[in-house]
């Protein structure tokens, strides 16, 4: 028994694998702002994402950051860090099967 993959389909298939990747990272990003309190504006404003050669970061710079994803503040009780990432799992999970 033997396969044979075209060069031109699997190419095809790496570009839509990266291409769900980075459509759902950037709406996870998306979604971690939205999930992030409001009374200033400093924490939204504050929150960034990365992308390197090898990994993605979404960084929360302020001081406080700890204490609002504990569930601190009443606006997002569940914090932010675990809804994001069952949000961007769930989203990959919707992504790959549209390929």
């Amino acid at each position: 028994m033997s396969i044979k993959i075209n060069k031109a389909d699997l190419k095809r298939l790496q570009k839509d694998i990266a291409d769900a990747i980075e459509d759902a990272n950037d709406d996870t990003f998306k979604f971690y702002r939205k999930e992030t309190p409001v009374r200033g504006g400093n924490a939204r404003n504050k929150t960034k994402y990365r992308e390197s050669r090898d990994k993605y970061s979404i960084t929360s710079n302020y001081d406080y950051a700890e204490r609002l994803d504990e569930g601190w503040s009443k606006q997002s009780p569940k914090g932010f860090t675990k809804p994001s990432f069952e949000f961007l799992k769930n989203k990959l999970n919707r992504n790959f099967k549209k390929i």
